[in-house]
């Protein structure tokens, strides 16, 4: 998966590349800086910054990752929080492109980094959130190939940022209510969301009359399995041209690697797992109606008895098809993430 995030140490973390939340100095702190320096042999993490010496806010340098279970250390310098009123935005861009475009030269594969400024630097979590977000999209668009990882101490810090997760909770909450009212009510709005006429699925075929014994003819049988409904690589390759998309568009979105995405095309009979079906889903921008016909050519449904369920069907039925959004929810909720296998 191209993005992901997890919790974790992350001097702990296999990647080529880990990125220290370093400071100008480039000296040994607390947090990050700390496990970091303390992970790759505090001496000789401390004589190779040395030989650098300094580093501007909003820039990076790169050393080697020593005793750490990576090849590289990027040590990234983001903006100390003044009220954002001293260019502090600006500063945490560039410095989360410098360490992009470090990933990039060192030619690494993965990379894996913290939550720059946000700690003792005091850049508020959720802005903090926007520009990691926003950067390692970026970067993504153009080295869809890179594994992205974002490394948190707690679940929580994610959750400060995660779009309408007050009500998302109520939602969460609401959906395992026995004969709530208000439940029902929401299910009956979803089944009546307008369809656009692009999109007009075939109805399902009445159910066969039962059968005398519980068994199928050996012809009847037969029938059936000559008139199967499409696959879902094909009910998905057949959206993907009705869209006008790309592969390279859908599985961006979808936070796929190309290398699933092939399989995927190249194999009539393949069995998405459901985060990998619903990002797609999302990718093509479906709604909820649309998602679930979707899933069903794979065999499966979204319900209200799985959270992570009932966590899709709520930015579904809101119209946010952006993977990363919904993935930091489903993270909050300890749910597996869109995009997994």
């Amino acid at each position: 998966m191209p993005f992901s995030i997890v919790r974790n140490d992350i001097a702990r973390v296999r990647a080529d590349v880990l990125v220290n939340a370093a400071n100008e100095r480039l000296a040994a702190g607390g947090g990050v800086c700390g496990a970091i320096f303390a992970g790759a042999g505090a001496s000789k993490m401390t004589a190779a910054c040395a030989q650098t010496g300094h580093c501007p806010t909003g820039s990076a340098v790169t050393t080697p990752g020593f005793d750490l279970p990576c090849r590289w250390v990027i040590h990234a310098v983001g903006p100390i929080w003044r009220g954002g009123t001293h260019g502090e935005r600006e500063l945490l861009r560039s410095c989360y492109r410098s360490v992009f475009a470090e990933v990039a030269r060192l030619g690494a594969t993965s990379v894996a980094f913290p939550l720059i400024s946000a700690g003792i630097f005091g850049y508020p979590v959720r802005e903090a959130l926007d520009v990691a977000r926003a950067e390692a999209s970026a970067f993504l668009n153009d080295h869809p190939d890179v594994e992205v990882t974002l490394v948190v101490f707690t679940r929580d810090v994610v959750a400060q940022g995660v779009a309408l997760l007050g009500e998302l909770r109520e939602y969460v909450d609401d959906a395992y209510v026995d004969n709530s009212p208000h439940l029902y009510d929401r299910s009956a709005e979803l089944r009546e969301l307008c369809v656009p006429e692009a999109w007009h699925f075939a109805a399902e075929p009445p159910a066969p009359a039962p059968i005398a014994g519980g068994s199928v003819p050996p012809d009847e049988l037969a029938e059936r399995l000559a008139h199967l409904d499409a696959s879902f690589s094909e009910a998905l390759l057949a959206l993907i041209d009705e869209c006008g998309l790309t592969d390279a568009q859908v599985y961006r979105r979808a936070n796929l690697s190309r290398q699933l995405f092939s399989k995927i095309r190249s194999k009539p009979d393949y069995r998405p797992s459901k985060p990998t079906a619903v990002a797609l889903a999302l990718a093509l921008g479906l709604t909820l109606p649309q998602t679930q016909e979707l899933l069903a050519h794979a065999g499966l449904t979204l319900s209200r008895s799985s959270k992570f369920d009932v966590i899709v069907e709520f930015y579904l039925a809101r119209g946010v098809h952006d993977v990363m959004t919904v993935n930091e929810a489903l993270f909050a909720f300890d749910q597996p993430l869109l995009g997994s296998q």
